[in-house]
């Protein structure tokens, strides 16, 4: 298999050729044409031109239809695109599957959004008349993860088309097949017009840069590395195009001493372990009343022994690979600096061939160091105890990031005081890790911009327009 372009309506097969590896055995499973500044010229160009030259803005009837037959061809294909996520991206194949179907869910809620955007009125004085009309931004430039790339590709591919953008899409370089796949699924939509989708395959950063730059591109929606946000709304000055950036995360999780112990060491190896920890809100810091720390840390130590870890289409596996070796390499890395600064409850490592990593546990309160401040992106969790509730809320927004957090206690009043004294986007009660397309998620600080998921995904791929007129004059 090789996954070409999508640019106007046509399958573009141009440029240097790459390989796209299994992270679990580092065997090729299909290779990619890299693109270029130039064809990211020729999307834009056949996006704006669609955007202008059809009536693609102006029919939501149409919009809604097309994602209806977006989802329909999705949902035909699930089960190959969830085997194909667990070969190029390493996940297990019921997270694969999850994935699919959730991105299959995100397009048919866009898809009733898209006939549902309405303006307001408002008359000033008598026989003065406003207008608001909400319109699509223009072009939409979508730049996609590898970790979720079905979902997160959805995420912010249905709401813009959705809202009357066209679009230029870039996968990211360490999963182009699954992409190449849904792009199939999109391509056989009878009712798409050509140019209103375009795809572009990534060839290092320079596809990246050279959506950001465009003059032909309005928006980007950017999901990734809180680094790599501050790169785009750098290079997005020039054309002072508005910018969605859903970034990293280090989402802690508030454990009160009256919580139920057992939930919480259930939910919470769930929800720092999905996709090997590789998602932006997956637990990341273990907040634990003092008089329970040692008896929920043996807890957790316990729960991480028992994870079996292998290729995610393995039915003994209960955690996946890491998305490639040299983050494997990195987080190695972490693992021994971890074992130096704080004390290490269960040590993660690996010695076998693939990218895989065993969880990792350390304790430690030293919010400074970097390990509590950066986002590790793996399974690395620190446990850090506080003594009280203003101690758990001066811990939990110890950090520049604001994305998720989670909350257990069995006193409902401090459940909704804590998450309200928590700056997150969402705080989950007693739960972790609990995503719908019906509910928006972003984040507060440096966890990024505007919203995704619900109503406001919308927000980010639409203006608002001020007609006005008085009555007599028309």
């Amino acid at each position: 298999m090789i996954a070409t372009h999508f640019i106007g309506g046509a399958l573009i097969a141009e440029g240097e050729v790459g390989e796209s590896l299994n992270p679990a055995d580092q065997t090729v499973l299909g290779q990619f044409y890299c693109g270029s500044a130039e064809l990211v010229d020729q999307a834009a160009g056949h996006a704006r031109a669609a955007f202008f030259g059809l009536d693609w803005a102006a029919n939501p009837r149409l919009r809604g239809q097309v994602l209806t037959e977006i989802a329909n061809q999705m949902e035909a294909e699930k089960d190959s695109i969830a085997d194909l996520i667990v070969l190029e991206n390493g996940k297990l194949r019921k997270e694969a599957i999850g994935e699919t179907i959730g991105a299959i869910s995100e397009t048919r809620y866009y898809a009733g959004l898209a006939r549902n955007i309405r303006g307001t009125m408002q008359e000033v004085l008598p026989g003065q008349m406003s207008l608001f009309h909400r319109e699509p931004a223009g072009v939409a430039g979508i730049i996609v993860p590898w970790n979720a790339p079905v979902t997160l590709l959805m995420r912010s591919l249905a709401p813009a088309l959705a809202a009357g953008c066209t679009c230029v899409v870039k996968p990211a370089a360490q999963t182009p097949l699954v992409h190449a796949k849904i792009m199939a699924c999109i391509q056989k939509s009878p009712s798409l017009p050509k140019g209103v989708i375009n795809s572009v395959n990534e060839n290092g950063i320079d596809v990246g840069k050279a959506m950001v730059a465009s003059p032909d591109i309005d928006v980007i929606s950017f999901t990734g590395s809180s680094r790599t946000g501050q790169a785009i709304m750098a290079g997005a000055a020039g054309t002072l195009k508005r910018v969605g950036l859903e970034l990293g995360g280090k989402a802690p999780a508030v454990v009160f001493e009256d919580a139920d112990i057992d939930k919480a060491v259930t939910e919470l190896t769930y929800g720092s372990l999905n996709m090997a920890g590789q998602i932006c809100v997956a637990a990341a810091r273990f907040l634990v009343h003092s008089s329970i720390a040692e008896d929920f840390g043996n807890r957790m130590v316990a729960a991480y022994k028992a994870i079996k870890v292998g290729p995610g289409n393995h039915p003994s596996s209960t955690m996946g690979s890491l998305i490639d070796i040299e983050n494997q390499s990195r987080l190695i890395r972490i693992i021994e600096k971890a074992g130096d600064e704080g004390t290490m409850l269960l040590r993660g490592g690996w010695e076998g061939k693939g990218a895989f990593l065993t969880p990792t546990l350390f304790r430690t309160n030293d919010t400074a160091s970097s390990l509590v401040q950066d986002e590790l992106f793996g399974p690395i969790v620190s446990l850090e105890t506080f003594e009280d509730e203003a101690e758990a809320v001066s811990k939990a927004n110890a950090t520049s990031y604001g994305l998720a957090a989670s909350v257990f206690t069995r006193d409902g009043a401090r459940a909704i005081r804590v998450s309200r004294a928590i700056r997150s986007g969402t705080v989950w009660i007693n739960a972790h890790l609990r995503l719908f397309a019906e509910a928006e998620t972003g984040g507060f600080g440096k966890s990024g911009l505007g919203r995704l998921h619900g109503p406001e995904g919308l927000n980010d791929f639409l203006e608002t327009k001020h007609i006005y007129m008085e009555q007599g004059r028309i």
